[in-house]
């Protein structure tokens, strides 16, 4: 019988401290690791025949890509001081000879950049034919949509969609992706054996992407200086956007004007016979700046 008191009193002890440590203990509560900052990335792709700098810029990440337009012509290095920017590619087309541009610009809605105001463009007679196309070519855009920003391709004369307004804009040409516009936008000619870009020659090129999440790829192709003449054509440019998640894009500036500077770097895309880089100054640029 006291066996049986002293196994009882031992029992009802370790109830008591197991509903003590139950009652005041803290629970555990499983920690959850921060997902990393979404933030831009560089990196490059060696080709057959040239080499990519390729900028990747995060949809929801903490960056605008928006258009910037100099009075005089300049270099990206030169725009990347004045905007603070951590980005820059070289973007619309521009005459080099009166150095005014031959691409829309649109900035915090306003136009600033005309090409109807170019005297050489619109008195070319060259050119007369193809004016109506040259004046709708293709934009990389920025729409306000309600206090979202969203980005776009689409031709110039195109509106806004519902509910959205045109914040910035800059033009140049043709789409490439998800189709190759060359001929609609007037770049080429077959009947008259036209073509501006020689869209099928290898040449450093240059090209703004976005993806189906939105993200936003910026693409400079450069000739390798071992190879001076190399580079890739147009359609090969659609191609290697594709390869790079892109489900839209176009084709900006190329040739001589393909430049792009990232984090106090600048990579040239066309090279002399000696295989130096050519560092020429451009009218209009894309900027990637911290919100």
């Amino acid at each position: 019988m006291r066996k049986i008191k002293l196994l009882a009193l031992i029992l009802i002890s370790l109830a008591m401290v197991l509903w003590f440590n139950l009652r005041f203990s803290t629970p555990s509560i499983p920690t959850i690791a921060a997902s990393p900052a979404k933030t831009i990335r560089y990196f490059d792709r060696t080709l057959p025949q040239s080499i990519a700098h390729i900028v990747l810029i995060p949809v929801d990440s903490k960056f605008l890509v928006t258009p910037a337009l100099s009075q005089k012509v300049a270099t990206v290095e030169e725009f990347a001081q004045k905007h603070q920017a951590v980005a820059i590619l070289n973007a619309g087309f521009f005459d080099p000879v009166n150095q005014k541009t031959t691409s829309y610009v649109v900035r915090q809605g306003k136009l600033i950049a005309d090409p109807k105001e170019n005297e050489r463009l619109v008195n070319n007679p060259n050119l007369k034919s193809y004016l109506g196309q040259i004046f709708n070519r293709t934009e990389f855009r920025r729409y306000l949509c309600g206090q979202t920003s969203r980005y776009s391709i689409a031709q110039h004369n195109q509106s806004p969609p519902a509910g959205c307004q045109l914040v910035d804009a800059i033009g140049a040409g043709p789409r490439l992706l998800p189709e190759l516009t060359l001929e609609k936008e007037g770049f080429v000619d077959n009947a008259n054996k036209r073509d501006a870009l020689g869209s099928n020659q290898p040449n450093a090129r240059t090209a703004v992407g976005i993806t189906p999440d939105g993200s936003v790829i910026l693409v400079m192709v450069a000739q390798k200086p071992s190879a001076p003449a190399n580079g890739i054509s147009l359609p090969a440019l659609a191609d290697l956007m594709k390869t790079l998640g892109a489900d839209r894009a176009m084709n900006l500036d190329g040739g001589s004007s393909s430049s792009l500077y990232y984090n106090g770097k600048t990579f040239y895309g066309k090279v002399d016979l000696e295989g130096n880089s050519i560092k020429r100054p451009v009218k209009s640029v894309l900027l990637v700046q911290k919100r």
